[in-house]
């Protein structure tokens, strides 16, 4: 098990350093990178799904290749112009909702992404639950102007959601109603949402993600977790699997760190991401590798949650 930590370029939910456990099995290698705020019974979700990769299998590809988005965090719109601009994609995700931001900032920033893409590329913004179901309906309504593609978690819960798609043209998305949520099902059934946007680590691997995707009944956007290359190597192979892929995907996220743990990373050429496994570089692994930081106590804190042997016994090369 290695242990990392990446400056992000730009302030995301709340953190300025990405870290995370890198776990090297008979299978290829596997991320453990739960946020800081996530108990031992959520984590094991994403020990499960590092499990998965550095000693399961990951099911059959239907495609190479992925089409992704560019991710724009809470910045100013002169930055958001020129991030979405030298993405290369044709489709972007706006932050929005920052905490100690006002409305009229939100609006500028799509505006500057919106016009940076041209009238044929696709806005889509995130919320993060941060609207009620007033304040959602009123901003979906003015941010449309923009012609959104969707609109992803303007509440916090599922009944919130159902309540904001009665009162909108806009489609709505679920996020964490899925990946925090014990029963992933239950936003189908609530009325809550109109795609379903799935993350790999939250759910426990690409085979308990994949599954969720096939039985929500939504179509399906395939999220990162902003993870390193190797993370990333899960959503991709996700993406690849599933029968149809009708959006963009939000695994464009390396533009948010500073660096990452391998030579050949897992960047958008042309608004795409082909579908490979990189493995990490020495030197890479070595520029941002720290020590324990506490991981070894989350590691042991999450196995207790698990019906499997212990991932490693130590820390360390």
């Amino acid at each position: 098990m290695r242990v990392y930590s990446i400056p992000m370029r730009t302030r995301f939910r709340g953190i300025t350093q990405r870290e995370g456990v890198l776990i090297q099995g008979p299978a290829g290698w596997g991320e453990f990178s739960p946020f800081a705020e996530y108990g031992p019974a959520e984590c094991a979700r994403w020990l499960a799904a590092a499990r998965e990769a550095a000693y399961g299998e990951w099911p059959r590809p239907r495609r190479d290749r992925i089409p992704v988005n560019v991710t724009v965090p809470a910045v100013d719109p002169e930055r958001a112009h020129a991030m979405t601009a030298a993405s290369g994609c044709r489709t972007a995700k706006v932050k929005v909702a920052e905490r100690g931001q006002d409305e009229s900032q939100d609006m500028a920033r799509v505006e500057a992404v919106r016009d940076a893409l041209g009238p044929k590329g696709k806005v889509r913004v995130d919320v993060n639950g941060g609207w009620d179901v007033d304040t959602a309906a009123r901003m979906i309504r003015a941010l449309d102007r923009f012609d959104l593609e969707y609109v992803e978690q303007p509440c916090a819960t599922l009944e919130e959601l159902a309540r904001v798609r009665l009162r909108v043209d806009v489609p709505v998305a679920a996020d964490e109603s899925i990946r925090r949520a014990e029963d992933p099902m239950k936003v189908s059934a609530a009325g809550a949402a109109d795609v379903a946007v799935i993350k790999v680590q939250p759910l426990g691997g690409v085979g308990p993600a994949l599954r969720v995707a096939e039985a929500c009944g939504l179509p399906v956007v395939v999220s990162s977790a902003v993870e390193t290359s190797i993370g990333l190597a899960a959503g991709l192979a996700l993406a690849a699997a599933l029968p149809d892929l009708p959006f963009a995907c939000g695994l464009a996220t390396l533009s948010l760190l500073e660096n990452d743990v391998v030579d050949d990373p897992l960047r958008p050429v042309d608004g795409e991401i082909e579908v490979r496994r990189p493995v990490p570089a020495e030197d890479a692994l070595r520029r941002v590798e720290i020590g324990d930081g506490g991981w070894r106590r989350r590691v042991a804190a999450a196995q207790e949650f698990m019906d499997a042997p212990p991932v490693i016994g130590a820390l360390g090369r």
